[in-house]
């Protein structure tokens, strides 16, 4: 390991507080390393990549969708010379200097850390959950409300916290009903938010409740509900539960190397990203269990980013980049725009809509991917530019038609979708390979190699 080449800074999370500590390194010219994380933790991108309207960050006077949001930070990272591995880390050890840093496919040593890891979403562990996960469980009703699956049907979130309210009032657009299912006697949203839920006729509110089941066949169909005051049981139905529970800091990776309190979140000192261990730095949702808001991430994330830009300067551990050309060239939003008869392109490896997918469903002699999305679903953004990717590593040799199941609710109906991400994979008409969420850019190539090889 002693080879290895030594970063300035590695970054470990990719939610507001790792891409805003990216963007002040690198606009400081230390070059960071950012990690964002893949499968573990939840989503790459944080937490904001599973919510709707974010109407509370600034410099978005008419709100903007979470995982749009989160699309623009990342570009302002990478328009200033921020490196990323779209990996997981796996091993951190800082029980060494440089502190050694392990990805799925790399090993990496870095004379700084910050450590952006964020939270992620609590489960019930309920009887028949493991069962019922993904087919009609969900931790995501950004992500999987808009499936015809819970279209016109009947609905339940657990929480009362500002997610829960969120996504109850998310979830009007396409069920027929919700129910909020709240442990205590009041909401413990902001007053806000609290107030479109009391208001919105679609909504039911069940105070002092406890979910204690799930039942069903193939698909969820009832929920077995407690009063906690009377402890009479009783029975909803409904075609989707959605969990909004609250969070568990990711602080695995870094168990008894640095302190943490008795909840697991990193203590760093008062008002600043220091942790116990010198050179280490912690930002975002990791180190703070009372706010936990995008803008107050976003703003640990530029702390942590100067005090390690000091730390590494006054210790004489900087190595500088020079910056050529000094401005860097401008982001360029890539929108996808729907195809038409006028614009489709037989060999284009990648184009949208029900017509594309007509023409290369009967026409395509090479493997074709069909990628059911929604606008909302912040997977959706992490998973479309790895399999871009694959298809430009593939060098034409397949291609993908996206499908926005909002847009095209009939063809996501037929295709049996349940949630998105949702990934199918054809050859000649023939299905052969179905993925749902995010998975490694290895797994699709492998698959899609096998194909074309045979």
């Amino acid at each position: 390991m002693s080879s290895l080449l030594i970063e300035n800074l590695v970054i470990v999370g990719s939610g507001p507080a790792g891409y805003t500590a990216a963007i002040y390194a690198a606009r400081a010219n230390i070059k960071p390393l950012l990690i964002t994380g893949f499968e573990k933790g939840g989503i790459s991108g944080g937490q904001l990549m599973t919510t709707t309207f974010v109407e509370n960050f600034p410099g978005f006077p008419n709100g903007i969708m979470g995982p749009e949001l989160m699309d623009l930070i990342k570009a302002q990272a990478l328009r200033w010379g921020t490196s990323l591995i779209e990996e997981d880390a796996e091993e951190i050890d800082l029980g060494q200097h440089p502190f050694f840093i392990k990805t799925s496919t790399q090993a990496i040593k870095s004379q700084s850390l910050i450590i952006a890891t964020g939270a992620s979403a609590n489960k019930l562990n309920l009887p028949n959950e493991k069962f019922f996960w993904s087919k009609g469980i969900s931790a995501c009703a950004i992500c999987d409300g808009a499936t015809p699956q819970f279209r016109n049907e009947e609905l339940a979130v657990v929480g009362g916290g500002d997610s829960a309210c969120e996504e109850a009032v998310y979830l009007t657009k396409y069920g027929s009903h919700v129910h909020l299912l709240v442990r205590s006697a009041q909401l413990r949203a902001s007053a806000a938010m609290a107030d479109r839920v009391l208001v919105n006729p679609q909504i039911t509110i069940h105070y002092e409740t406890e979910l204690i089941d799930i039942e069903g066949d193939v698909w969820l169909k009832t929920l077995k509900i407690r009063n906690n005051v009377s402890n009479t049981i009783q029975s909803i139905n409904v075609k989707g539960l959605f969990y909004a529970i609250g969070h568990t800091p990711n602080t695995d990776l870094i168990n008894h190397q640095i302190e943490t309190n008795s909840n697991g979140y990193i203590i760093t000192k008062p008002g600043r990203p220091e942790t116990s261990l010198e050179g280490v730095f912690a930002a975002g949702d990791v180190a703070d269990s009372e706010w936990r808001q995008g803008v107050t991430a976003a703003g640990s994330g530029c702390k942590a980013a100067l005090a390690a830009e000091r730390w590494l300067s006054k210790n004489n551990l900087t190595s500088l980049i020079k910056r050529s050309p000094l401005e860097p060239a401008t982001s360029k939003a890539q929108n996808i725009i729907t195809t038409t008869e006028k614009d489709f392109q037989s060999d284009s490896i990648w184009q949208k809509g029900s017509y594309a997918l007509r023409k290369l469903y009967h026409e395509s002699t090479i493997p074709l991917l069909v990628i059911y999305t929604s606008s909302n679903c912040g997977p959706c953004h992490v998973l479309k530019p790895q399999i871009k990717r694959v298809l430009e590593e593939l060098e034409g040799k397949a291609q993908a038609v996206e499908i926005d199941i909002e847009i095209d609710q009939e063809i996501a109906k037929q295709a049996g979708v349940n949630g998105t991400p949702t990934i199918q994979l054809f050859l000649l008409k023939e299905l052969k390979h179905q993925w749902k969420g995010v998975k490694q850019r290895s797994e699709f190539k492998n698959v899609i190699s096998k194909l074309i090889q045979n």
